[in-house]
């Protein structure tokens, strides 16, 4: 059909990229996790961040939080008499997000942690809420009485009534995600903190065969127990631990406690100045033996799955750790070295003991065959897939949103 003289006909809406909002209480630029999402999405979307600190590379716009607003900071008075949705409306970081965000200006809404949950939801996203939870939060710091007896029925109360509206969620090991379907029929998907693939070769093993531990300084990881195996082992081995200031004091004990070593073990155990994560797999793959022990102290550090595993295999590393189901299972299934039999420091030298210098270049061969199975590239399909299912059904409400075809080479994938 012809269209009148003076009129023009009206033009075809231009194709978009979706409107991803990934939303931290963190400082996102520096959130090994959060990051992680961030250079998924941001060559196929708009990606806002909202979050503590500088904004992460690549984004089209941050909202950055004010950093005297504390997120974990909620109203005694309403947790006491159990005011539950008083608290979470009147959290200041939740208010101040309120303020600086609009209901409707995103397709999706990525939402970490369960404390996010409902503001992302309150955002209305015509794709969904896609809830990436790190920890099992109900349990997140049990250990902590008043935790436990004033903020744990909250966290209860944000899972039961907003992280199961949630359009799909994701967790970090399959012990959580099992809890969270079991106590509130949340049907979690497993996201690993896996590493970004390293090309790498194995290194030869060392004389002395050389452990190392990279990670938080925090006294309810018993550190110690890695130290005083390396004083009972009998086996010619060395240490290197590469720690975070969490705590001083726990680094201090730790290096008066390697100095205490008895002996030939003096010396054996050095307590190492963190390097940047950017230098850190590089770091440790000067090194023969990943360890990590840490005893069950809460359902959290039972099935405890760290990023720190998978830096190990990237640094081509063999890896021993302690009888945790959940790091247990890929040891055991990628044949990366071996499990202690209990969590004592006494069961963990009698491991450093048996262990060969042809185990360990086995275990570091093995590493480098499950290398790219276990990189963070091939692991985030379920952040993908869950963020994908959600830009089409923005899409269905707005044609104009144009969905990925596939994921962007920038991520380690094919289009």
């Amino acid at each position: 059909m012809s269209v009148p003289s003076g009129r023009t006909a009206n033009p075809v809406p231009a194709a978009r990229r979706p409107r991803l909002l990934i939303l931290s209480f963190s400082p996102i630029a520096s959130d090994a996790r959060v990051l992680k999402q961030v250079r998924l999405f941001t060559p196929t979307h708009a990606v806002t961040t909202c979050g503590y600190g500088e904004a992460p590379a690549g984004v089209a716009r941050h909202v950055r939080i004010p950093d005297e607003l504390v997120s974990w900071r909620l109203s005694r008075g309403d947790l006491i008499a159990r005011r539950f949705a008083r608290a979470q409306a009147h959290q200041e970081v939740v208010a101040w997000a309120r303020a600086h965000l609009e209901p409707g200006d995103f397709d999706v809404v990525l939402a970490d942690d369960a404390e996010t949950v409902p503001l992302a939801l309150w955002l209305r996203p015509p794709g969904g809420v896609h809830a990436d939870l790190h920890e099992y939060a109900p349990r997140q710091k049990e250990g902590v009485p008043r935790w436990r007896i004033f903020v744990a029925p909250y966290v209860r109360w944000l899972c039961r009534n907003y992280v199961t509206r949630a359009d799909s969620v994701t967790t970090v090991a399959r012990g959580l995600a099992d809890a969270y379907r079991r106590e509130y029929g949340i049907h979690a998907g497993v996201v690993t903190n896996a590493t970004p693939y390293r090309e790498a070769e194995p290194t030869p093993v060392g004389l002395p065969v050389r452990l190392v531990h990279s990670g938080a300084a925090l006294p309810d990881r018993h550190l110690e127990i890695m130290v005083d195996a390396v004083g009972l082992a009998s086996r010619d081995v060395t240490l290197d631990l590469y720690l975070t200031r969490n705590d001083p004091a726990v680094i201090d004990a730790l290096r008066a406690r390697a100095a205490a070593l008895p002996g030939d073990r003096a010396g054996r155990v050095r307590v190492m100045d963190p390097v940047p994560y950017a230098e850190l797999i590089d770091t440790l793959a000067r090194y023969d033996v990943g360890v990590f022990s840490i005893p069950p102290v809460s359902f959290n550090y039972k099935h405890t799955l760290p990023n720190k595993l998978f830096d190990f295999i990237q640094a081509r590393l063999a890896v021993v750790v302690s009888p945790s189901p959940e790091m247990a299972s890929v040891v055991e299934q990628y044949r990366l070295g071996a499990v202690t039999a209990d969590f004592t420091a006494a069961s963990l030298a009698a491991t450093l003991d048996e262990l060969t210098d042809a185990q360990v270049a086995a275990g570091k061969a093995a590493a480098h065959a499950a290398a790219q199975e276990l990189s963070a590239e091939q692991q985030m399909t379920g952040w993908w897939d869950a963020v994908l299912a959600a830009d089409r059904r923005a899409a269905a409400v707005d044609p104009t949103i144009s969905v990925p075809s596939g994921r962007s080479t920038e991520t380690g994938e094919s289009a």
